[in-house]
Order: structure tokens, then C-alpha cells, then sequence
């Protein structure tokens, strides 16, 4: 404690009655008045007191003085008067911290107390306290803790990073070795105690072996020498490829270098000819960079390489530069002010440009839209739009300042003559009617009333427009200034909604009422004219009986045909599902010792987390500096604070950038980095979706589509929570009955045919994917060696003459390793098919090679038809060689065998002749050999009808989707029952579920939405559509198993009927209706009735309390406390935080509870940290 003096002027005397001075401080926050003494007119003295604040994060912080007289009389004083409060202690853990502080602290090293101290706090100063005024001081014990980066070419200068503590007080008395080679420091870049950079010297050694980084600091005596746990390594990078290969000569084109060891050193540079790549980003495996304008024009051009003092080169490397691509022609030459119409671009080389975008710019405004190359001479673009700096555009249209494309770095396309684009207004409509509700009749027609509905521009181009009412499209007719609208389908009150143009228009409701009832005398006209219309019918009638005989008999013999055609479905289907339930069955008998291939729960929630992304970041461990490393603990403490995530979420999906695919990954990375507190991660998402229905009613969307799409991180949040919740439940109860309809689905295709090229079945519950002709085809046993022991017996394999080798292989594996889960076995690609007659004759069959039939430009895949396999033939697995045929000189086949062949192929010379003639005819799209199995593609129109099998109407085939739903009834039934039913197979209902449900049933209340329909979509929406649907969907996500494509088609019949049960209102069906909805319309009114008893189930179940679901929440936690790495979600999400940091910055700074917590100054330390690495 000492006293402050403060030096001042014309301080005036206070007079009896008025108080004395004082000194009014404010350290962070916290003031504190203390007792002045004035001494004179230019003189006071703040007395003795003692100032502290809280807290080690900082070693030193200002203090707010202000003087004060007689009670609140402020003295002036400047802006800039302050002083500062400091603790030697703080942030300065090290010798070396210690002794660069600030010189005016007086702060010193206490050696005993290993501790930075004032003088006279530290014992026996004269020996024990170093400070840096004293001669010789330095600081014993030098750490190193990081060096970067820890390989290097050895030609030497590489720049190493060396970071630690007790590093030297300068430069000059530091000496560095790195693996043994001399490395220069660079004064410049060295940071006194805490980092040295130098630069390597050659390596002279020819292979030199790894080695740490030795430093001495002075002397290399024991106390003042150190080397770093890390080791660096001398390597040779080398690259092989770039791509891709070409690009426009003005450059801008994104390059990737491949090769080994290109994240060695510190610096490199790219040189294509004479010009430096910009560079962007490299890794141990590749470079990435921008390349520069070519000098030389279209030609081609060496790539060099420079890392450090390495000079690479590659002989066979070069990249070619090719015209530059050009805009010839836009159609149409307009659009509206808010743009997003389709615009066709013709021109040409435009394959070579990477990420083309269209630019307007108006009054100073620059937009961009994007584009999508569809061949080298064409791309589809999607207008910008542009501001308008006055409130109304002339309906003649404007031009915009510039118009024009990026295409990479061409510049001559940036900006096409101002007058060849041209906006006109945007739409508008007027609401229906003053309230917004339009009531009409069924059958009459709805005008939708407007301005600017057809731009005044020239050619036959129009805006696209779509009427969706009550979500249903409409047939349209366009005039300048109204929509007419085919009379509407639906009843009852329905939305209106008009899209152009990336525009939405809610117009109002509709509401659509019946007829009422005829009047009396009304219904006396309709009588009349009725009986007089049933006399004239009558006598047409009688006169037409006569010319109507032949047509009964020409009738009754189609119906005859019919009930024949029927009874012959009604067999196959009888057939078809004895026979399935046979297989079925014995499947069924060997699940007691058969594990069904469950996912662990980190590749199953990944795979539904993060879809596509096996190896996503959040399963890796992340290397990261410990600045980066503190910033992301401090990044995570604030992921823990409920107005921080609010605040976060809400602002970016804000943002008109962050788009669809961005909410969703910020959805799975936050649940992933709350893993650890579900029961918080629970209380955010129900804030959430609270905030979300708020949202949805404000804006008076009609509230069933509440949950439909995902638009928002809280709906892929939930979907995320369900995933989280619902896995034990999954493998208990719901898993069996999904797998079991999975492999029935599976056995049933597999039954017929399935064409290998088009993924069309004989049995199939999809229309798309129906083989209507028909195909003549055999039943095969083939004995397949096992792989294991070829002395065991052999396993018997069901297969079809007229499967193609690779699949015959899929059916032989399945066989063989039934018990194996999908990713452990062998891959068909990888095998090969022999065929073997004998003890040594052995063929090796293929889908292609010289014996494969072509006709015309068309070549049929082989298969065992083609290669006339019997049935029992011997068949093996064996590793992929490269000839089409394993066959002994010695071997003797007989002729009946090599009849099948051409007689080029009987071989008389030894086997490495044949395999000379063996290469594979592969699909050659250059030369227009088109490759057909069963069925020859649909689209090609050059084939004759005779070429489609049986000239019988292809729709008599559908009745096949009846015979293969009544065979996969039962396992559909099963399902269904088991995720529609409270307590079923002795697992009882998550609480996941009910809880969720108590919510939504909670916000109904809240909100007085007392609608039964509204409430049980919601609840339809929040569960099966958004968890159930995308399970049945893709079982891959839950099982180690492969899906094919005609398995994907039947299953997303199945996922399409379950999404229909959970639907309240009725389809209207008819003939021309969709097959799968027809398929299984019988069966929907019950399965909705086992929805409904559902939810009144769950309805009627006692409430759970919070207690209890954190208790459950916090289980959850702890079972799967480390399956993610939370640090790497960390560093993903805040990536988001880099890339829109303003706009989250500015509502922290605003919100009153964000502003308590200083939510927005602990970002910015986040912030700050993470920039330091970069």
C-alpha cells in the first residue's frame, strides 16, 4: 500500500460545511472511494489503500481514476488519464515471462520460490532475486515444447519454429542444432523467453537420420541446455501429378499437386513456366494453389516446385493452357430485380472453368448467382439480382451497370455490352380479398391478380411461375395482370402461395365450401328433365341391343382371359410366398445363434449424423497447438452457456450464406460436442423448437408444416437427439423386425431376374424398377469349394442361368459368409469365378471378355446361359488374376465344352499364349458400344419391339408388385407393429419418445392449437418422418450390410406407406394414380388406426418428470462419454464463428443476459487465441 500523488491545477480550498476530496477508482467494474488530501492549489494525495482485482487471466489492468470534491463535484481531467494495476505473478509462470515484463514493475525472478516477485516479497533478495538489470541475468532451465515444422528437405533453409519457456533474453545468446545441423536464429522473428525461429543449414549427411532440437542459452552446461521430445526429420518430397491437366490462359484455375512429403519445410512455391501458383493450402499428399496467367498464351506448360532450398521437378508433368472460355449468347436477356431466373449461356471451352458465376452491378452494388457447366459449350445460370436506389423500376426495364461472368480469372467475360442484359420489375400480387380469405366453390376457377406478371421483353421466353394451393400445384394460364388457376381438388381452408423467380408470395386462404342444397322447385326441374333423359336413353338403348351382341361375346372372352390371367397371379403369388417363408423360416430358426450385424453405436451415429462422411473429422484426434487448444476449452465453456448457443444459432441461420447443408452440419457438430451433457443439449433443443413454433405461427405458416423439412438447426437437432436416444432401443426391439424385412426383400428380388445394368427385377415393389417382359430363366444349385478347406464338403449355392458372373459371385459370398458382417468380407471385384470340370480343367468366367456377344452396337454381359453352366457344376472363389482363363497346357476339355467357344479360342500353345488373347472388351463410350443384360436400355429408340421379349402390354406385369407385396406382408406387418406399439417384444417405450411428445402436447396448450389433426402431425413430423423414415430408408445405417439399388427401391415403397399412415388427411386414389400408393391402399386405413392408438397410448402414459430424464439423459452421457472427439466438433463449429464473427459479435454485445455473462469479450479472447495460430 502506498499513497498516490496526482499533480493538478487551480484545485480550489474547501470551505467549512463542504466535504474534503477523494479519489474515486474503478477496477473492473468494482469502484472504490478513498480518502484525498489537497495540499495545495496543483497538488493532491490519494492516502494509503490497497487495490486489487480478481482473477490471474491478466498481469496487469487499468484503473479508472477520477477525483471528486465536497461529494460528487468532478475534477476535469484528461481522456487519457489512467493507471495501471499489475501482479508480477500473473501470466508470467516462467524465469523468462518474468524477466521481460515490463521494466516500470520492477518485476523479478525469485529463484527459491520459483515465482516472479517484487524484491521485497521474495526471501534473501541479494542472492535469490534476478532481475534483468543485473548483470549476466538469464534464466536456468530452458523448455522447449513445440518445434514446427518437424520435417524439412535437407538442402536446408527451412525456417523452425522452436516455442517454449526460458528461450534466452535475446537473440545473440541463444545457440540452436536441429537433427544435428547448425540452424541460424533470425533476430527479427524471435520473441524474447518464449520462441526462437532460425533457419537451417544443408544437411552434408547423405541419408541423415531423424534427430530432436538441441539449445544452449549462453553456455551449454547442464542448466542452461535443453532438446526438444520431438523429432525432426529430414525428407525428399517429390511430386507426380497436377490436376486438373488444363485451364483457361488467364489463369484462376484451382491446381492440386499430388505427390509424398509436400508438407515438409516451411516455404513453397509453385511455378507454372515463368508464373508463381498463388497458394492455398497444403498437406503430406498434396498442394493446392491458383494458377497464374499464362505469358505464352494456349500452351503447354512445366510445373516446378520449390520447398525451401529444394528445387523439384517432374519430367512428365505439365499443365496446358487452353483458349480462354467465351460468352456467345444468353437466352433470355433478362430477368427480374430479384433475379434467380434461369438463364442459358452459350459459349465455348467452358468445361475448363471450375466455379462459373454470373455478376450484375448496379449503382455502385455488385451480386453474384451461380452456374452449372453442363457441357463445353452450354451452362445453366440462375440470375443476380440487383438493388434498386429508388423505390419503383419503369416498367420498360433498366439496364445494369455491368453484366458479365467469373470465369476463373478471365477478364475479357466479366463484363458483356451494358445494354445485352436487362431487369424489369418484380412481380406483384394483390391479396385474396381484404381479410385475405377468398371463399369458392368446387370446380370454379381461382384469379390471382397482379402487376408485371409477363415482363415486357422481347422473344417467347416467360417467367415460371408455381401456384401451390395447400401445398398442391396448380395448371396455370399467364396474363400481364392476372394467374387463372384450374379449379382446385381440395376442400376446407387451404393456403395460397405463388414462386417466380426465387420470390414467395403468401396470397392469403382459400376456403373452399360445397353446394348447398337444391331448392324445391329446383329439384322438380332436375326430375323432369331426368325422366325425359331416361326415356331417350331408353329407346337408344333397345335400338343399340342388337349391335351390341358381338361386343358381349368379344367381352366375355377377355373376361375369361382375365380370370385366367388372375388365377395365374394368384399362383405365382401362392408360390412365390411358400417359398419365401421356407427360406425365410430357416433364417428365422438360425437367429438364436446368428448376431444380426449391429453398427457399434460411434459408426451408427455417425453414418446418420454426418451421411456420406465415413471418416468425418470428429472420429479423429485433433493436433493442435496449445494456443488453438486453450481457445477451443475456452470455445467449449461457452458452448455451455444456454445465451451464447441462442444467440449463435439464431444469428447464423440469419444469415442469407449460411445455407441448408450448413444448418444441418451445425446441428450434428453442437450435439456432438454436447455428448457429454445431453441433459443441457435437451433444454437447448427444446428452446429451440419452442422459438421455432413462435417463429412458425408469427409468420402464420399453417402449423402442419411445422418439422416437415429441415430448414433449421433445431429440426436436424432433433433428428439428432432421436438418433442419440433411440440405439438401445434399436438393437433391443426395433432392429430384428427392420433386418428381417431387409433380408426378405433381398431373398424375394434375388429370386428372379435382375437385370444387372438398369437394377430392374421380376420382383419388385416399385414400378420403376419392374422387368415388364418376360424373361425365360432356370434355377441353378452350383457347389462352391470352400474358400476355407477345399477338402471340406461343398457349400450348395442357389443361382440363375441367367445371372451375370459378378452377380453369381455376390450370391456364392453370401452363402459362404451369411455369418460375416458386410464390411469384413471379400468384395466381388476382387474375386474370381472358376468354373471347374474335372481335377484340372478350371475356366475362369467373366461378365466381359473375347466371347461376349456384340451385335450391332450392342453387347450383352455374359452369363452362366452364355457359358452353358449345368446344374451341380463345381464352382470356386479365387483371388483376381489378370487372364480370362486358368487352363493347363495338359488339361483336356471336352467337345461338347469347346463347342462353345469360337475356334480362336481352342488353345494349342502353352497358357501364356492364351492369356495373351484374354484382355476384357470393356464398355467403350468413345466408340458407342452400348452394354446391355436383360433388358436393352428404354431410351434408345433404334431397337424393334420384338428386341423388349413378349409383345404382351407391359402394364400386365404390374400385377408381379401384387405378387411380391403379398410375399413381404407379413415382415411389413412386423415392423409397422413394432414401432407403432407402446410395449412390444418386452422392451418397453423410450423415454425419449414420450418426453418429446409431453412437449409438443405442452406448446399446443401454450399456443391453444386445440386441433387433433395439427397436434398428431406434429408429433408425425417430430418422430416417423424425421427418425423411422430415414432408418427403413437406409438399414446401412443401423446394420453392416450392403444396399442395392433394387433393395432401395422396394424399401422406399416401405418408407412411403409408413409416411402415409402417419398422415391425417385422405388421398384421393383413381387409376391414374402412383403404383405404390395403389399397392398398398387396403392396408393404410389400418396402420392409421395403429398410429392413432399409439399416440393415445403415449397420451395416456404418466408424464415424466425432469428429474427422472436427466437422470436418463445423463446415463446416456456417460456410456458414450468418448466416442467423438469433442475438441475436433469444436474446432468445426468454430470455423462458423471465423467466417461470420461480426455478425455473431454485434447481438452479444446487445443482448442484456449476454452482456451479464461477457459473453461477446470472451468470444473475442476465443478469437484473438485462434489467431495467433493462424
Amino acid at each position: 500500500m502506498q499513497p498516490l500523488t496526482l499533480r493538478a491545477k487551480n484545485l480550489p480550498q474547501p470551505q467549512s460545511g463542504q466535504k474534503n476530496y477523494e479519489c474515486v477508482v474503478r477496477v473492473r467494474g468494482r469502484q472504490q472511494r478513498v480518502p484525498a488530501i489537497r495540499f495545495n492549489s496543483s497538488s493532491v494525495q490519494c492516502q494509503n489503500a490497497s487495490y486489487s482485482y480478481e482473477g490471474d487471466e491478466h498481469g496487469d489492468t487499468e484503473l479508472d481514476f477520477s477525483v471528486v470534491w465536497d461529494g460528487g463535484f468532478p475534477i476535469d481531467q484528461p481522456a487519457t488519464f489512467r493507471a495501471l494495476l499489475y501482479k508480477c505473478w500473473a501470466q508470467r509462470p516462467s524465469c523468462g515471462l518474468c524477466l521481460k515484463a515490463d521494466p516500470r514493475f520492477n518485476c523479478g525472478w525469485c529463484i527459491s520460490e520459483h515465482r516472479c516477485q517484487l524484491r521485497a516479497h521474495c526471501p534473501a533478495p541479494k542472492t535469490n532475486w534476478m532481475h534483468p538489470s543485473q548483470k549476466g541475468a538469464r534464466c536456468s532451465h530452458p523448455r522447449i515444447a513445440q518445434i514446427h515444422p518437424l520435417r524439412g528437405p535437407k538442402e536446408g533453409g527451412t525456417r523452425v519454429t522452436i516455442v517454449g519457456e526460458n528461450l534466452g533474453l535475446s537473440s545473440r545468446e541463444v545457440g540452436v542444432r536441429v537433427a544435428g545441423v547448425r540452424c541460424n536464429p533470425i533476430p527479427a522473428e524471435y520473441v524474447s523467453a518464449e520462441r526462437i525461429v532460425c533457419e537451417m543449414e544443408e544437411s552434408l549427411v547423405p541419408s541423415p537420420l531423424p534427430g530432436p532440437a538441441e539449445l544452449c542459452v549462453g553456455d551449454c552446461s547442464a542448466d542452461f541446455r535443453t532438446q526438444s521430445e520431438q523429432l525432426y526429420s529430414f525428407v525428399t518430397p517429390t511430386f507426380d501429378g497436377v490436376s486438373p491437366h488444363r485451364g483457361p490462359a488467364s489463369g484462376g484455375t484451382r491446381l492440386t499437386l499430388s505427390g509424398s512429403s509436400l508438407d515438409a519445410g516451411s516455404r513453397v512455391t509453385v511455378t507454372v513456366r515463368d508464373g508463381e501458383c498463388h497458394f492455398v493450402r497444403r498437406d503430406a499428399e498434396a498442394i493446392v494453389c491458383i494458377s497464374p496467367v499464362s505469358t505464352l498464351g494456349p500452351s503447354q506448360a512445366p510445373v516446378t516446385l520449390a520447398i525451401d532450398r529444394a528445387n523439384l521437378s517432374s519430367p512428365g508433368v505439365f499443365y496446358t493452357y487452353t483458349q480462354d472460355p467465351t460468352v456467345t449468347r444468353l437466352e433470355p436477356t433478362w430477368s427480374i430485380i430479384n433475379g434467380s431466373t434461369a438463364i442459358t449461356v452459350s459459349g465455348t471451352h467452358l468445361l475448363t472453368v471450375q466455379e462459373p458465376r454470373v455478376r450484375a452491378k448496379y449503382r455502385g452494388i455488385e451480386t453474384t448467382n451461380t452456374c452449372q457447366v453442363i457441357n463445353d459449350t452450354a451452362m445453366l445460370c440462375k440470375a443476380p439480382g440487383i438493388f434498386l436506389g429508388r423505390p419503383q423500376l419503369q416498367a420498360q426495364g433498366e439496364h445494369p451497370d455491368e453484366f458479365g461472368f467469373l470465369l476463373d480469372h478471365v477478364q475479357t467475360a466479366r463484363s458483356l455490352n451494358r445494354s445485352s442484359f436487362t431487369y424489369y420489375p418484380d412481380p406483384s400480387f394483390e391479396p385474396l380479398g381484404p381479410s385475405g380469405v377468398l371463399d369458392v366453390k368446387p370446380g370454379s376457377h381461382v384469379v390471382l391478380k397482379g402487376k408485371n406478371l409477363i415482363p415486357a421483353a422481347a422473344g417467347s421466353s416467360r417467367l415460371n411461375y408455381t401456384v401451390l394451393i395447400g401445398g398442391q400445384p396448380c395448371a396455370l394460364t399467364v396474363s400481364d395482370t392476372q394467374l387463372l388457376c384450374d379449379s382446385p381438388s381440395q376442400t376446407g381452408r387451404q393456403p395460397v402461395m405463388v414462386l417466380v423467380g426465387g420470390l414467395e408470395f403468401w396470397l392469403g386462404t382459400l376456403h373452399i365450401t360445397a353446394e348447398r342444397a337444391l331448392t324445391l322447385p329446383a329439384m322438380v326441374g332436375l326430375a323432369a328433365g331426368g325422366g325425359l333423359l331416361l326415356l331417350a336413353i331408353t329407346a337408344v338403348l333397345v335400338a343399340y341391343k342388337r349391335k351390341t351382341r358381338d361386343a358381349d361375346r368379344t367381352l366375355k372372352r377377355l373376361q375369361l382371359q382375365m380370370d385366367n390371367l388372375e388365377s395365374r397371379v394368384a399362383l405365382e403369388c401362392k408360390e412365390a410366398f411358400a417359398e419365401l417363408q421356407t427360406d425365410i423360416n430357416e433364417l428365422t430358426n438360425h437367429m438364436d445363434g446368428v448376431q444380426i450385424p449391429f453398427l457399434d453405436y460411434r459408426t451408427y451415429a455417425v453414418r446418420v449424423l454426418f451421411p456420406g462422411i465415413e471418416a468425418h473429422p470428429v472420429l479423429k484426434e485433433l493436433d493442435t497447438p496449445p494456443n488453438v487448444e486453450k481457445a477451443l476449452r475456452l470455445f467449449g465453456q461457452l458452448l455451455h452457456s444456454r445465451a451464447f448457443v441462442l444467440t449463435f444459432i439464431h444469428t447464423l441461420e440469419a444469415q442469407s450464406s449460411f445455407s441448408m447443408r450448413d444448418r444441418g452440419t451445425v446441428a450434428s457438430l453442437t450435439m456432438v460436442a454436447l455428448q457429454s451433457r445431453l441433459d443441457y443439449a435437451t433444454g437447448l433443443l427444446k428452446q429451440l423448437l419452442a422459438d421455432l413454433i413462435e417463429k412458425n405461427l408469427e409468420s402464420k405458416n399453417h402449423p402442419k408444416l411445422l418439422l416437415r423439412r429441415t430448414e433449421s438447426v433445431a429440426e436436424k437437432m432433433l433428428t439428432n437427439w432421436f438418433t442419440f436416444l433411440l440405439y438401445k432401443f434399436l438393437k433391443e426391439c426395433a432392429g430384428e423386425p427392420l433386418f428381417l424385412l431387409y433380408c426378405a426383400i433381398k431373398q424375394q428380388m434375388e429370386k428372379g431376374p435382375i437385370d444387372a445394368i438398369t437394377g430392374e427385377a421380376r420382383y419388385s415393389l416399385s414400378e420403376d424398377k419392374l422387368i415388364r417382359q418376360q424373361i425365360e430363366y432356370k434355377t441353378l444349385i452350383l457347389n462352391c469349394v470352400n474358400p476355407d478347406n477345399e477338402n471340406s464338403p461343398e457349400i450348395p449355392v442357389k443361382a440363375l442361368n441367367c445371372d451375370t458372373i459378378t452377380q453369381v459371385k455376390e450370391k456364392i459370398l453370401d452363402a459362404v459368409y451369411k455369418n460375416v458382417p458386410y464390411s469384413q468380407r471379400p468384395r466381388a471385384v476382387d474375386m474370381d469365378l472358376e468354373w471347374r470340370q474335372g481335377r484340372i480343367a478350371r475356366v475362369v468366367l467373366q461378365d466381359e471378355d473375347i466371347t461376349t456377344k456384340i451385335e450391332g452396337d450392342w453387347k450383352r454381359l455374359n452369363t452362366l446361359m452364355h457359358y452353358q453352366v449345368s446344374d451341380r457344376s463345381v464352382v470356386a472363389l479365387v483371388p483376381k488374376q489378370t487372364s480370362s482363363y486358368n487352363i493347363p497346357a495338359s488339361a483336356s476339355i471336352s467337345r461338347t465344352s469347346i463347342s462353345r467357344y469360337d475356334s480362336s479360342f481352342r488353345y494349342t500353345g502353352s497358357p501364356d499364349s492364351l492369356r495373351s488373347r484374354a484382355p476384357m472388351i470393356t464398355p467403350d463410350l468413345e466408340s458407342g458400344v452400348k452394354v446391355w443384360h436383360l433388358v436393352k436400355n428404354h431410351d434408345h429408340g433404334d431397337q424393334k419391339e420384338g428386341d423388349r421379349g413378349s409383345k404382351m402390354v407391359s402394364e400386365i406385369y404390374l400385377t408381379r408388385l401384387l405378387a411380391t407385396k403379398g410375399t413381404l406382408q407379413k415382415f411389413v406387418d412386423d415392423l409397422f407393429e413394432t414401432l407403432f406399439s407402446t410395449v412390444h417384444r418386452g422392451s418397453a417405450l423410450p423415454l425419449a419418445i414420450k418426453y418429446m411428445f409431453d412437449f409438443l402436447d405442452e406448446q399446443a396448450d401454450r399456443h391453444s392449437i386445440h386441433d387433433t389433426d395439427v397436434r398428431h402431425t406434429w408429433k408425425s413430423n417430430c418422430l416417423p418422418l424425421r427418425f423411422w423414415v430415414n432408418v427403413i430408408k437406409n438399414p446401412q445405417f443401423v446394420f453392416d450390410i450392403h444396399k442395392g439399388s433394387i433393395t432401395d427401391a422396394c424399401l422406399s415403397v416401405v418408407a412411403q406407406t409408413f409416411m402415409d399412415s402417419c398422415s391425417t388427411s385422405e388421398h384421393r386414389l383413381g387409376k391414374d394414380s402412383p403404383s405404390n400408393k395403389l399397392l398398398y391402399a387396403k392396408d393404410i386405413p389400418s396402420y392409421k388406426n395403429w398410429v392413432e392408438r399409439y399416440y393415445s397410448d403415449i397420451g395416456k402414459m404418466p408424464a415424466i418428470s425432469d428429474q427422472d430424464m436427466n437422470a436418463y439423459l445423463a446415463e446416456q452421457s456417460r456410456m458414450h462419454m468418448n466416442e467423438f472427439n469433442t475438441m475436433s466438433a469444436l474446432s468445426e463449429i468454430f470455423s462458423y464463428v471465423g467466417k461470420y464473427s461480426e455478425e455473431i459479435l454485434g447481438p452479444l454485445d446487445h443482448d442484456d443476459q449476454c452482456g451479464k455473462q461477457k459473453l461477446a469479450y470472451k468470444l473475442e479472447q476465443v478469437i484473438t487465441l485462434m489467431s495467433l495460430d493462424s
